[in-house]
């Protein structure tokens, strides 16, 4: 039975166990050569930081629209932002800290098209 999947660690997409991986399983952390070169940059961290932070000013209940933080980040700019908001927003599914919805219902992240939203753990 092949091992348990896991996550990406650039864009937090999961990553199924392949038999080529079968003797480096254990240092598998990116899902393709884009997110290992890629990585985590200090604007994911703060992607993070700040989809939390809004999440915290607003009601329990309430979600956010990844475009809220890439408005909130570049107000003029913000449609570059947003696919990094998203990435930001599944690494922070995989630890937990919040769940991403589509038309109210708890979707996986990993495989989710077209507008999501955001929101607090329930």
């Amino acid at each position: 039975m092949p091992p348990e999947s896991k996550t990406c660690a650039a864009c937090g997409r999961t990553i199924e166990w392949r038999k080529k991986w079968a003797r480096d399983w254990d240092d598998v952390k990116y899902c393709s050569q884009a997110c290992r070169r890629r990585g985590v940059t200090s604007q994911d961290v703060d992607l993070e930081r700040r989809v939390l932070e809004m999440l915290a000013s607003r009601a329990r209940t309430s979600t956010i629209c990844p475009s809220d933080v890439a408005r909130a980040v570049a107000p003029d700019d913000w449609r570059p932002l947003m696919e990094p908001v998203r990435r930001a927003a599944r690494r922070l599914v995989d630890r937990g800290e919040v769940e991403i919805t589509q038309k109210g219902s708890v979707v996986d992240p990993s495989t989710a098209k077209g507008p999501i939203r955001i929101r607090l753990p329930r």
